[in-house]
């Protein structure tokens, strides 16, 4: 069974790197970090299809131009027939779907697909409401830190996204551990100076990266 690509996008060394950075910054605040990367954010079916309809049909003009002198009585059938494994090929490869996505529909579900994770994995439940998500969608190549309320009382969504803005640059440049790594520090220093730790603070989320489909 294959793994998910989200599971191997950190080495085993940089994942126990993330894991002591987020232990180092919660030594210092009653705050909450978790990592988590997902390979996409959406299955985008209506891409997988589109994909599957252009591919096949293309492929099959050719082999009907080729081997049966254009006769199109051929098309028709060989488009439906090349439209399965196209499809499967654009369910595989995650470059050649992405081609078809728009930037509007890729934003719209990582920003979906972010929310859900705050929820599905609890950071809504820490006692003081203090929990930060960093949310890394592979196939997007998107970022998302998203925060509890009680964060949003002294931080704004905007700085996070600034932090956000920066991991995505290091994925793009090949450097996601270092950049993220640095973005954790980054809001740690915040919560740090805003949310202080207290006396009894336990840990309530898990300091591991989170990886998903």
């Amino acid at each position: 069974m294959n793994r998910s690509k989200s599971h191997d996008f950190f080495t085993e060394v940089e994942k126990k790197r993330l894991e002591a950075t987020v232990r180092d910054v919660e030594s210092r605040t009653i705050g909450e970090v978790v990592v988590m990367v997902v390979d996409s954010s959406d299955p985008y079916l209506e891409a997988e299809v589109i994909g599957g309809i252009v591919a096949g049909g293309c492929v099959s003009l050719v082999l009907t131009i080729l081997f049966f002198h254009s006769f199109l009585l051929y098309f028709l059938p060989l488009s439906f027939l090349l439209f399965f494994p196209a499809q499967f090929l654009m369910r595989r490869d995650h470059r050649l779907k992405a081609l078809l996505l728009g930037s509007e529909r890729k934003e719209h579900a990582v920003r979906e697909r972010a929310l859900r994770a705050f929820f599905e994995k609890g950071l809504y439940k820490t006692k003081e409401n203090t929990g930060v998500l960093f949310f890394l969608s592979l196939l997007e190549r998107k970022v998302r830190v998203l925060a509890d309320k009680g964060i949003y009382q002294k931080i704004g969504q905007e700085t996070l996204d600034r932090y956000a803005k920066a991991v995505s640059q290091g994925v793009r440049e090949g450097r996601a551990c270092d950049a993220l790594c640095e973005a954790i520090e980054g809001v740690g220093q915040l919560l740090a100076k805003h949310f202080p730790m207290k006396a009894g603070d336990i840990d309530e989320l898990p300091d591991e990266v989170i990886t998903e489909e």
